[in-house]
C-alpha cells in the first residue's frame, strides 16, 4: 500500500477522532503534525503492515531529536492510531500489541512566579491605565483588556487557550461565574471571588461590549476576532519587560503559581484539582514538591526539636 493511502488512513482517523471523540481543532490538529510525520518516516511502506521492529527503530529517532515528554505524546497519538486500525480490522497486526515501552520523564517541578513580581506586573498594567487620559482611545480600552487578563489568570489558574475561548456568554458578570471548557471539552464553573479583578472584567466587559456581543468571544483583538494564545503571551512579555523584570514569565506560569500559593494558603488539593479542572488528583500533586515555603514554615514551627530546650556553648 502506498504512502498516499497511509494518509487516507490518517484522515480517516482523524474523522473519527473529531465527530465521534470529539477532540478539539487543537488535539486535531497536534494528531495531524505526528502522524504525517510517522507517514513521512514511512515512505512507500504502509501503515497496515508496519511491524514492532519499525515502531522501534521511529523511537530511537524521535529520542535523538526530541525531549523525552514530546516523545511521550508522539507515541500516544501513534499507538491511539494503531488501535483504532486494529479496532476497524485494517491491520494485520497492532505493532504495539507486544510493544512495551517505558519512557521516564525527569520530574522538572513547575515554575511559579514569584507573588512579588505578579504584584510588580499588575501594579505596572493599573499605572499604565491612570496615565493614559485618552479614556475612548484603543490604546486604553487595550490596556483594559490587559488587566483583565491579568487579573483572571492569576484569580482563577484556567489555561491561556481556555482563558481565549471563554464565550461571551459563558460569563455572568452579576454572579461572577465563568463557565469554562478545558481539556477534553470537560465544563467546569469558576468563580471571581477578588472584588478587583471582577472590577476590572467589568471595566473591560464595557469597554469591549459591542466587539464581545458581535463576535461571541469574551476576549477579542484590534481586529475584532478572538483573542489569541500568542497575543496573550507578547502582552505579558511587554508587562514583563515594562516592570524591569529579569524572570521569564508565560501565560502558563499563572496557573503554576495559582496552585502552588493556594497549597500554601493550605487549601485541600482536591479543592485544586477541581479549580484546575484536572481528572486525576496525580497531576496535581506536582505541586506539593513546589512548596518550599510551606515546607520551611512546617519545619520552623512544628518539628519536633523545637520541643528540646536551649543548648548552651
Amino acid at each position: 500500500m502506498s504512502e498516499h493511502n497511509t494518509a487516507q488512513l490518517i484522515e480517516k482517523y482523524l474523522q473519527h477522532c473529531k465527530f465521534e471523540k470529539g477532540l478539539s481543532e487543537k488535539t486535531l490538529k497536534a494528531y495531524r503534525i505526528d502522524l504525517t510525520q510517522f507517514s513521512t518516516y514511512l515512505n512507500d511502506n504502509s501503515a497496515r503492515s508496519c511491524r514492532k521492529e519499525d515502531i522501534q527503530r521511529y523511537l530511537s529517532i524521535l529520542y535523538d531529536w526530541y525531549k523525552v515528554k514530546s516523545v511521550k505524546r508522539k507515541m500516544a497519538a501513534l499507538k491511539a492510531f494503531f488501535n483504532y486500525l486494529e479496532d476497524e480490522e485494517l491491520l494485520e497486526e497492532n505493532p504495539f500489541a507486544k510493544l512495551h515501552v517505558k519512557l521516564h520523564e525527569p520530574l522538572l517541578l513547575p515554575k511559579t512566579i514569584p507573588l512579588a513580581n505578579i504584584n510588580l506586573l499588575l501594579q505596572c498594567a493599573y499605572q499604565k491605565s491612570k496615565a493614559n487620559t485618552k479614556v475612548h482611545s484603543y490604546s486604553y480600552r487595550t490596556n483594559l483588556r490587559d488587566i483583565a487578563v491579568l487579573e483572571l489568570l492569576f484569580a482563577t489558574g484556567m489555561r491561556v487557550s481556555e482563558l481565549c475561548s471563554i464565550a461571551a456568554d459563558s460569563i455572568d458578570l452579576s454572579s461572577g461565574e465563568i463557565r469554562i471548557y478545558g481539556k477534553g471539552a470537560k465544563e467546569r464553573i469558576i468563580q471571581i471571588g477578588n472584588p478587583d479583578v471582577r472590577t476590572a472584567v467589568e471595566r473591560y466587559y464595557e469597554a469591549f461590549s459591542n466587539q464581545i456581543q458581535e463576535t461571541g468571544w469574551l476576549f477579542v483583538n484590534r481586529l475584532g476576532n478572538q483573542l489569541s494564545d500568542q497575543s496573550v503571551r507578547n502582552m505579558i512579555n511587554s508587562y514583563v519587560v515594562q516592570a524591569g523584570l529579569e524572570q521569564h514569565i508565560t501565560p502558563h506560569m499563572f496557573r503554576h503559581s495559582f496552585a502552588t500559593l493556594l497549597l500554601e494558603e493550605d487549601v485541600d488539593i482536591r479543592y485544586i484539582q477541581q479549580l484546575l479542572g484536572h481528572s486525576s488528583i496525580t497531576t496535581t500533586q506536582i505541586y506539593t514538591h513546589v512548596t518550599s515555603k510551606k515546607q520551611r514554615d512546617i519545619l520552623t514551627a512544628k518539628h519536633p526539636r523545637n520541643r528540646i530546650g536551649k543548648r548552651q556553648n
